[in-house]
Formats: C-alpha cells, structure tokens, sequence
C-alpha cells in the first residue's frame, strides 16, 4: 500500500504542475491614455483689472434687446476649462467681451478666430473671455486646438449664464464696462473683426485696429 503511494505521489504532482502551466496569463490592463492639455489661458487674471483698463464711457447706456443695459453680471460662478478655482462672474474685472458659444455651432466656429484677434489686440485695454456652453469637453478642446484659440475660457455645461441674461441664442457676446455692467449683448450672429471693431468703440470706448 505504502509503495502505491509513493507511486501516485509524482503523477499527482505532475498533473497539478501541468494545470497551472496550462492557466493563460492575464492580459495587462492598457494604460490610461494622457490628457491633453487645454489651449485656453488659465481663467486666475479674470478677476484682475486689465492693466491700463479703459473709462466706462459716459451718457446714457443703450439698451440691450431684453432690456435696458447698465446692470451687472448675474451672480453666477462658473468653472475654467483648465481647472483651479471657479470664477464669480461678479468678480470679473472689466473691461471685457464675454463670447458664449458651443463647437456644435456653425456661426460660433466662424467668429472664434475673430475673437482670437481680438485677444491678441486687447494689449491690456480690455479681457476677452470665452464662455462654452451646452458643448461636451472634448468638442470644445477640439476646437480650441484647431483654431488656436488661446484666452481664458469659462465652462457653462447647462445654460445658466444665457437664462440669467434672459437669452436662448447662438453665438452671444457680451461687452462689460470698466464697473462691471454690461453696455451692450449682441445675437446677430458670426462676427467679424470689423463688427467687433465697431460694437468696441460704440459700447467700450475702446479703440481697435480692425
């Protein structure tokens, strides 16, 4: 009896031996891809005067098509594309135009680089400041990326900042004076660098080379 086992003693062990060599090892989980990193200016200077801001032009403000202009931004924050601290639309230093769009929007996609411009002209009079809104993130990324856009953008993933303005349209820009109250809300649709040359020194004061 005592010899039947020492003979079954290797056959088990080369049984369990070829079991656990016949197990398929485990694929490796893939790696998490990397994140790209945002186009858009980081949204901190938002809340810092520009540095030689324009004066809030005088006499009667025009009115706006929902209302009279001359009140301020709703009191609603919003979060940067690039993350870091949310941003009280109260705290936004003006002057600024406000750009509210979606990558989903034709006439939005048209006028971004336009808008680009601008930023690149603002030499510190004035903030321009991009809101997306209703837009999925890598949309907005993609856009960013192909056409350079590069100021601050804020991220409106409902559509608060339009309902606080009693607005539903697409592409919407906003012109805030140097107090922090809205001059001017324009939903004409795409704009060009002279339009925006125009609504600048009619609303802001401000001068720019078109």
């Amino acid at each position: 009896m005592n010899r039947l086992a020492y003979l079954l003693v290797p056959v088990l062990l080369g049984l369990a031996g070829c079991t656990a060599a016949a197990e398929p090892d485990r694929p490796a989980a893939p790696a998490a891809r990397p994140e790209r990193p945002s186009p858009f200016s980081d949204c901190a200077p938002l809340t810092t005067a520009p540095a030689s801001a324009a004066e809030t032009p005088t006499g009667k403000a025009a009115e706006t098509p929902t209302g009279k202009a001359g009140d301020r931004l709703p009191e609603l924050t919003l979060s940067c594309f690039t993350g870091g601290a949310p941003v009280a639309l109260r705290d936004v230093k003006g002057p600024a135009v406000i750009n509210v769009w979606a990558s989903w929007c034709p006439p939005c996609r048209k006028e971004l680089p336009a808008f680009q411009r601008l930023h690149e002209r603002a030499a510190g009079r004035f903030q321009v400041i991009g809101v997306n809104s209703r837009d999925s993130r890598g949309g907005a990324q993609s856009i960013g990326e192909d056409f350079g856009v590069r100021f601050p953008m804020l991220v409106d993933q409902g559509d608060a900042f339009e309902h606080a303005l009693g607005r539903n349209a697409f592409p919407l820009t906003v012109f805030v004076d140097a107090a922090g109250r809205i001059r001017h809300t324009d939903s004409t649709g795409a704009l060009d660098d002279a339009r925006l040359a125009e609504l600048l020194r009619t609303h802001l004061g401000v001068d720019v080379a078109a």
